[in-house]
């Protein structure tokens, strides 16, 4: 695998496990430092020992994403100890599903809090050492429910947001040349997904074959399909490439 992002230093948040730590770990084979970034310490320090036992370089920091002080107080000590931050890759989120008249404030708030907000927080944070070096690379999380989902308004809202935020930070930092895009991943067979399925009655296996019937390339894609196409985003390979929303879905509209 080519060493795109050799010498680099690049933040993946929620990378504990699922897609992030599959962006993590694919980013790491391609010759980066990543700094995995979870609230699960526990799962931040397993994704960085895999990374370390593959060969490759990597470092767990906790971090609740949605709390401006402690994202500002790391990005800035890990700029200081690293000398930059090339690549940020905001995946960290949460589902609180609900039909609208049951869902809860509580849950409203916390989901877009995790899922949004962070995204500004540390897109904020990162800017500060990627504007003076003239250069980075944001990638940000959306998803397919961002066209709207049943039982997820806080989620499709939240995954909406991060869309028109990627747009706008694009055009904000594009002339210090750093590139801003979004994925949105469609089915992903995730422990997340797997709750799902079994809050619906599925097994998760099962749940899987209903989905990938749907979908015309007819799988569900896993997280080592989403963490490619980050790579190229956050990568020199896009470097004309701006203000993007992909969708990775397999064709699935």
């Amino acid at each position: 695998m080519a060493d795109r992002f050799e010498g680099q230093v690049a933040l993946v948040t929620g990378a504990a496990g699922g897609i992030g730590a599959a962006v993590a770990e694919r980013l790491a084979a391609e010759g980066a430092h990543v700094a995995v970034l979870d609230r699960d310490e526990a799962g931040a320090r397993a994704t960085a020992a895999r990374i370390g036992a593959a060969g490759g370089s990597a470092s767990a920091h906790l971090v609740d994403v949605a709390d401006a002080a402690r994202v500002d107080a790391l990005f800035d000590a890990l700029a200081a100890e690293r000398g930059r931050i090339d690549v940020l890759v905001n995946n960290a989120g949460i589902t609180r599903d609900n039909l609208l008249f049951k869902m809860s404030e509580e849950d409203w708030d916390t989901v877009l809090a995790v899922n949004l907000k962070s995204v500004f927080l540390c897109s904020r944070a990162a800017q500060r050492t990627m504007v003076p070096a003239r250069g980075g690379k944001i990638v940000n999380l959306s998803s397919r429910s961002a066209r709207g989902a049943r039982g997820q308004a806080n989620y499709a809202a939240a995954k909406a947001g991060v869309q028109g935020l990627t747009a706008t930070l694009a055009t904000e930092l594009g002339p210090f040349g750093i590139n801003v895009n979004a994925v949105a991943p469609g089915y992903v067979a995730t422990e997340m997904t797997d709750r799902t399925a079994r809050r619906l009655g599925f097994e998760p296996a099962d749940h899987q074959a209903k989905v990938a019937e749907q979908i015309p390339l007819r799988r569900v894609a896993v997280p080592a399909d989403v963490a490619a196409v980050v790579a190229f985003l956050a990568s020199d390979d896009a470097r004309h490439v701006t203000g993007q929303t992909l969708y990775i879905t397999g064709g699935q509209r």
